[in-house]
């Protein structure tokens, strides 16, 4: 299908649902808010047909005037002035959407379940760890989702073992899943009498928050104990046996969960962070099978791969998949990320439009 058909595509479609919600059935309700959905989400991309075909009109238009001998001096200069600045418009419409045609992820749409655990560097990747927890945090109010703590296994110190959140809102999954990966940390630790500069290292898993629908678990799959949690250094925190460890035996996936007080909450988080692991994995299995070089492409959610570098001697951080460099670490860690996600949105798609080109 041609660029031009597709466009007539979307606007065919786009009439079509104008049409049906105006004469749907009131009993028809879960029918109309799917149309209605499809049909929120075509606008922009119908806005930005009208705007390109608008263009490509003017431009028409501009040069009758232009070669029209009865046209004056004055009005021809301004035509061709008119005319050469559309003319520059006209590459960057068409690129938008081409990039607004592109296959969808069925994920980008759905919340998001954070992780975060330290890795190499001892208390300090534990520290590294909460500050980046933190920063999500911070990143998640200024796009205005909410940001719920789901479990924290603490140093002791200040520092996260491991940190888990769910991240709520429009466009959440969309928008962090170029977050999963090693983060490095390069800086003096506050214990360093010596000054020297130490690197630690915590590592990020971004998942799709799965629902019921998307993941098909079996009860006679899983494998569920309980057991007394405990805070850091192993003191009991509580005195019956409330903490949950689900381990689902086909994949060998195990959550564990100690925060509520409740064995029953413990389950449901243990579980939705479950669902959402085991979702994630047959994502990316499928993804695997499409393209073997999902490995090299921006994104590509691999947890072993260093992804970036916040250098606190410097004020630095660098993403080391777009070769973007920002002097900016303290705004970066105080939450302000979007200058850094909307580079990676960018040479993603970019990727994805030299792949069908």
């Amino acid at each position: 299908m041609s660029f031009e058909e597709n466009l007539d595509r979307v606007l065919s479609r786009y009439q079509e649902l104008e049409s049906l919600m105006s004469s749907s059935s009131p009993s028809l309700a879960d029918e109309f808010v799917k149309m209605s959905k499809e049909y929120a989400e075509l606008s922009p991309l119908v806005e930005a047909i009208s705007s390109l075909r608008k263009a490509v009109e003017e431009i028409s238009d501009l040069a009758v005037l232009i070669t029209d001998a009865d046209t004056d001096f004055e009005m021809k200069d301004l035509a061709e002035k008119e005319f050469s600045d559309l003319k520059a418009k006209i590459p960057d419409l068409k690129k938008c959407l081409q990039v607004m045609l592109l296959p969808k992820d069925a994920a980008d749409s759905k919340n998001a379940i954070l992780e975060v655990r330290a890795g190499t560097g001892g208390e300090e990747a534990g520290l590294f760890a909460a500050d980046l927890f933190r920063m999500y945090q911070r990143y998640a109010e200024s796009c205005n989702w909410k940001f719920e703590i789901m479990s924290l296994n603490e140093t002791g110190i200040g520092g996260y073992k491991e940190a888990f959140a769910s991240v709520s809102g429009a466009g959440v999954f969309a928008r962090l899943k170029f977050e999963s990966g090693v983060h490095r940390v390069q800086r003096v630790p506050s214990t360093e009498s010596s000054g020297r500069i130490h690197t630690s290292a915590a590592t990020v898993a971004v998942m799709p928050e799965a629902e019921e629908v998307d993941v098909n678990i079996e009860e006679k799959d899983l494998r569920i104990d309980v057991f007394r949690a405990s805070g850091p250094g192993g003191q009991s925190v509580n005195t019956t046996d409330s903490a949950v460890r689900i381990t689902h035996l086909p994949t060998g996936v195990v959550v564990s969960q100690q925060d509520e007080k409740s064995q029953h909450k413990n389950k449901a988080k243990a579980m939705r962070v479950l669902r959402s692991r085991i979702y994630e994995a047959e994502r990316q299995k499928s993804d695997d099978e499409r393209a073997q070089n999902r490995r090299s492409q921006v994104g590509s959610g691999d947890r072993s791969e260093r992804i970036r570098t916040y250098n606190y001697p410097e004020r630095r951080v660098t993403d080391h998949r777009v070769n973007l460099t920002l002097h900016k670490l303290d705004s970066v860690m105080n939450g302000d990320l979007d200058e850094v996600i909307q580079a990676l949105i960018s040479d993603f798609e970019a990727r994805r439009l030299a792949d069908i080109a």
